[in-house]
């Protein structure tokens, strides 16, 4: 019998270029278009304060994408859901804000101490709200779909994200609507490197940064926590085991809900215009955001969320590079061009894994 033929090695150099791709392939992606940039503002200015301001600005934005994707990846990770109504819910948030504001007499020109503490209630107020919203949402529309073909759940979220917007709507009206500048949003603080902080960038980091600890360290360390965990990595098996699913997954949307509650929060105040129909643009960006880092995976939810958000500011910022058009018109086609590269070279996203077995 003849002896069967192997497959021929690869070349060296070409092994070792497909290695330090595969190793390397994302970073040199990733910095495509701030290098690009800075080498452009080195030549125009001399400095790279306007990347600078991008940078400061873009994280302060994803700080918002961030919050609302780790809804869609918490959901995702446990159900294997899209849940298309969790944009409408960040929308939500925002609208409760602006109407608790009046209720216990928020305004500009309080008092700091007074301020803080209306600002910390609203936020109370704000999360516990919108994740019992998400929490009723999953128990009328989800839980009765849980045994049915994916397309039926999935359109269900579609015509709840339709109901929730329509709720918008008969709220507060179809058109943009200014509310308050509690917080003073753009007043400048510091310079950092020639680069100015405001009051609203460091609202933006600051409570998403403990929101997402807290976040990682409740999934990580509780037994609640644990249970979640085993849940998305196999249900039937975490049944087997006593963990209640029903309450585990009606958990999952809580949180998800409260953080997505807290982003419309500090959407109001850095923004200080709220709409009917902009849980529509950050759902979709959220949702991308968590493709982007990998759809599960908390962290890399947080890193999508920045990322995308970076590259938004870089382009609404800057007319042209070289040949290439920009401007708020093209940053959707940027945004995605990016999450098609990465998905190329890591099609489970920058940090993603797979949750659960294949059967």
């Amino acid at each position: 019998m003849a002896a069967a033929s192997l497959p021929a090695a690869q070349p060296g150099p070409l092994r070792a270029a497909r290695s330090f791709l595969g190793q390397y392939g994302l970073i040199l992606v990733l910095l495509i278009l701030p290098v690009a940039f800075a080498i452009q503002d080195l030549s125009d200015t001399g400095n790279l304060t306007r990347l600078g301001n991008n940078i400061v600005d873009g994280l302060s934005n994803g700080a918002i994408w961030a919050l609302v994707a780790i809804g869609y990846t918490l959901v995702y990770g446990i159900i294997e859901l899209i849940n298309f109504a969790h944009g409408d819910v960040f929308m939500l948030g925002s609208f409760v804000a602006a109407g608790f504001f009046g209720t216990i007499g928020l305004s500009e020109g309080m008092g700091a101490v007074g301020l803080v503490l209306g600002l910390a209630l609203t936020l109370l107020v704000v999360m516990v709200v919108q994740g019992t919203t998400n929490v009723m949402i999953e128990r009328v529309a989800y839980r009765p779909l849980r045994a049915a073909p994916r397309l039926a759940p999935l359109i269900t979220a579609v015509g709840f994200s339709f109901i929730l917007q329509n709720v918008g709507l008969l709220w507060r009206g179809g058109s943009p609507e200014g509310i308050a500048d509690l917080i003073n949003s753009q007043h400048e603080l510091f310079t950092l490197f020639g680069v100015p902080i405001t009051n609203g960038d460091l609202l933006a980091i600051f409570v998403t940064i403990p929101l997402v600890f807290a976040m990682s360290m409740f999934i990580n360390h509780s037994r609640l926590g644990k249970a979640m965990r085993a849940t998305a990595q196999d249900p039937e098996a975490a049944k087997l085991m006593g963990i209640n699913v029903d309450t585990t997954i009606s958990l999952t949307f809580l949180l998800g809900g409260m953080l997505a509650g807290a982003a419309g929060l500090i959407y109001a105040l850095y923004q200080t215009t709220i709409w009917y129909f902009q849980g529509f643009t950050a759902g979709l960006i959220a949702f991308t955001a968590a493709v982007m880092g990998g759809i599960g995976n908390v962290r890399g939810a947080v890193l999508g969320g920045f990322i995308i958000g970076m590259i938004q500011q870089m382009i609404d910022n800057r007319d042209s590079l070289g040949p290439l058009q920009m401007g708020p018109s093209w940053t959707p086609v940027y945004v995605f061009a990016y999450l098609v590269l990465i998905m190329v070279f890591k099609p489970s996203g920058l940090l993603g894994e797979q949750t659960r077995e294949a059967g």
